[in-house]
């Protein structure tokens, strides 16, 4: 079965060791999952590539663990090397998150194969002119924010002059009617943000910290998705 062909953002998990508290990542991405997370991202620009090949196995175990390998995507973010070394070990990963500024998306079209998934993160200063004159062809989603300034990604949403740009919700509303291609929200998302957030059109939103610093990350997981479904248009 293609995943690409129903790649669902709604519920978007950002995780890497260094986010967790010193927790497992697979024990949280497993939890997520169980409560309804619907995408994966594995993320860290502290572990060297072996230890991003093996977060990327344990992410995919856990997936796996819950029954949803076919159902739950799991990207790499930015490492097209992690990604192939892994798929080369028989680890199931199904595409690549990049930024404007990392592997252009045709190199990672022609490297991954029309089965995987590519998302890209537009950046904050110049969004909305990007989304319009994108050609989004090669993609199959768009990353913006931040919602809010968020200590998980610190320089998310700088402008030129070092300030951080963050997005208002009508501004999100905006964009979600701009964009070819479906778009995920996050930046500093929490709970609270989830029912205005769904009313915007856009796809999904993404988190980090909601869930991989929550004392409890199942509940905390649970509580999220069920708040997108209830107020999502």
């Amino acid at each position: 079965m293609d995943i690409r062909k129903r790649v669902d953002i709604s519920a978007y998990l950002v995780i890497g060791p260094e986010n967790t508290k010193g927790r497992s990542v697979g024990i949280i991405i497993k939890e997520a999952v169980e409560a309804g997370f619907t995408f994966v991202q594995v993320r860290s620009k502290v572990a060297s590539a072996r230890e991003l090949i093996q977060l990327t196995r344990e992410a995919a175990d856990a997936i796996a663990e819950v029954g949803k390998s076919h159902y739950v995507a799991l990207v790499v973010n930015d490492r097209l090397d992690v990604i192939l070394a892994a798929r080369k070990e028989g680890i199931k990963v199904d595409g690549i998150h990049v930024g404007q500024s990392d592997i252009p998306v045709k190199v990672c079209r022609e490297y991954l194969g029309e089965d995987s998934i590519i998302g890209l993160s537009a950046r904050t200063t110049e969004l909305f002119e990007y989304i319009k004159t994108a050609d989004a062809s090669l993609l199959d989603y768009f990353g913006v924010g931040p919602l809010h300034e968020t200590l998980t990604k610190p320089d998310c949403g700088l402008d030129t002059n070092g300030k951080v740009l963050t997005r208002s919700f009508e501004e999100i509303a905006k964009l979600a009617k701009l964009s070819s291609i479906p778009v995920v929200v996050g930046g500093g998302v929490k709970l609270q943000d989830i029912p205005q957030l769904a009313q915007t059109g856009v796809e999904g939103f993404f988190v980090v910290s909601a869930v991989t610093k929550a004392d409890d990350p199942k509940s905390a997981s649970a509580e999220l998705v069920d708040a997108w479904k209830v107020h999502k248009i």
